[in-house]
């Protein structure tokens, strides 16, 4: 199905999709917090970011084209400094935009407060759209029937604010013209989404529509009859930490298990699936693979804060990495890209280094105990060029390759890079560290990379080898 000969960003790069639908602007109000209001038992905030991120089918749209295909973006938003600051963020991603403004309602907006990652208070800004006269319903239809004949795929991200208040005509006409239509479904009246291709209910807005599943089957049957009645060409419903079910006539269920290795904030990942599937769709993929790449893509997403989009560079780590997921053995650059996705998300970084030529339980124990020290430990190993200089012409036993996939097999490892110099003083630079550990009998002021390390505001350990374990006297044992 997925091949590592193939180029998924080449593939997504021809695929053109519109996108239309609720669109938002999600904005992000941040900073420490210190104190109680004296007015009111509340968290002052020290407001010292603001973050405005798309939303909604915005958002859609925006994981679309970071996946580097081709996207238009069709909405309503009002007369005002939000639907300026929103089309200015869909340019910046590359996005065409053709909104339609509807002067008695505000653009909708969604303001959170967030101190240290955690979300406080959030303040919606809306009126509804779904009087008819709430914006002009024919101008946006025909911006849809304008840009129709120019796509592969059209999306409806339908959030219930009134833009999509009259989707069925859209329906009818895309199909009539061979497009393949995806909904995000809201409400419990699917009856307007009658002749889709597909729709992506989450399990919650599902069994509203069908009622209460007591097990997979009762969900499968139920979905089947619910896919007849609406005259779909398939169901996906997505199930949250059970993954996704996709429901096609005359198939077997395709069931898709989680692919998210943590789940750090879930906004916006139904966003994801629905853009990564519209654009694989787009692209020429079949609707399982398309299926299955949303589903990956979902499981990158919930592991970042906010609504953060995916790209086709993520979406084929994960696809090409050792087991389906990410591979552990990096480059140096790639490693600093995961370093700071991780702090971003507020983890706690470890550092350790050595050469792990013949792997101990000494070795085993001594990782474990780094790992306890914080969220993700990277391992540098020296190259075999280093471990000659170091150790002598008859090192290493192992090669450099076996060593790190070896160190990459642990539980305890999260990254592995390599190093080529004597000692890894260069690197420790260049990743910065939360916390650097470094076994033996050393004062820790003596161990490389103390100072760029405790400058930056790093910790800086020294752990204890287990006694009785090492490399140099399992090699003389051996020779014995």
């Amino acid at each position: 199905m997925f091949s590592k000969d193939s180029n998924l960003g080449l593939e997504l790069a021809r695929a053109r999709v519109l996108v239309i639908g609720d669109v938002m602007l999600d904005r992000y109000w941040s900073g420490a917090t210190a104190r109680i209001s004296p007015e009111a038992p509340v968290p002052v905030v020290n407001i010292s970011k603001d973050d405005q991120r798309p939303g909604g089918a915005a958002n859609v749209a925006v994981n679309v084209a970071s996946l580097g295909a081709q996207v238009t973006l069709l909405g309503v938003v009002g007369k005002d400094e939000a639907a300026a600051l929103l089309k200015t963020s869909m340019e910046r991603y590359g996005v065409r935009v053709d909104f339609v403004e509807a002067p008695a309602s505000p653009t909708i907006t969604k303001l959170r407060v967030v101190s240290r990652n955690q979300q406080l208070i959030r303040l919606d800004f809306e009126s509804s759209m779904h009087a008819e006269h709430a914006f002009d319903r024919e101008v946006l239809y025909q911006k849809f029937c304008a840009v129709l004949k120019s796509v592969d795929t059209v999306i409806l991200s339908d959030y219930g604010k009134g833009t999509l208040a009259f989707i069925a005509p859209m329906i009818k006409e895309a199909r009539r013209m061979g497009k393949p239509v995806i909904v995000d479904p809201k409400g419990t009246d699917y009856t307007q989404y009658a002749g889709a291709t597909l729709i992506t209910p989450n399990m919650a807005e599902f069994e509203a529509v069908v009622g209460v599943c007591s097990d997979e089957a009762e969900m499968v049957r139920k979905g089947n009859r619910l896919r007849e009645e609406l005259e779909l060409d398939a169901l996906l419903v997505t199930r949250s930490e059970h993954g996704m079910t996709l429901l096609q006539p005359q198939a077997e269920p395709v069931h898709l298990p989680t692919e998210a290795r943590e789940v750090f904030d879930v906004t916006g990942a139904g966003d994801t699936v629905i853009a990564t599937l519209g654009a694989a769709l787009a692209s020429g993929k079949d609707l399982v693979t398309s299926c299955r790449l949303g589903n990956m893509a979902a499981g990158v997403v919930v592991g970042k804060f906010g609504t953060v989009p995916i790209t086709s560079m993520e979406l084929e780590r994960v696809l090409y990495g050792v087991g389906g997921m990410e591979t552990p053995i990096l480059s140096e650059d790639a490693l600093l890209v995961r370093i700071n996705e991780a702090k971003a998300g507020g983890k706690r970084i470890v550092f350790t280094n050595g050469c792990f030529d013949i792997l101990h339980v000494g070795h085993t124990r001594y990782l474990e105990a780094a790992r306890r020290l914080g969220d993700l430990l990277i391992v540098a190993v020296n190259s075999d060029e280093s471990v000659k200089r170091l150790k002598g012409s008859t090192r290493p036993i192992n090669a450099g390759t076996d060593r790190m996939h070896v160190l990459g097999a642990l539980k305890s490892v999260d990254w592995v890079v390599e190093f080529s110099e004597d000692t890894p003083d260069r690197l420790i630079k260049k990743l910065l560290p939360d916390v650097l550990v470094k076994g033996g009998d050393y004062e820790v002021e003596e161990i490389v990379g103390y100072d760029a390390v405790t400058k930056a505001g790093g910790q800086v350990i020294a752990l204890d080898f287990h006694d009785g374990y090492s490399t140099s006297k399992i090699i003389e044992r051996s020779k014995k």
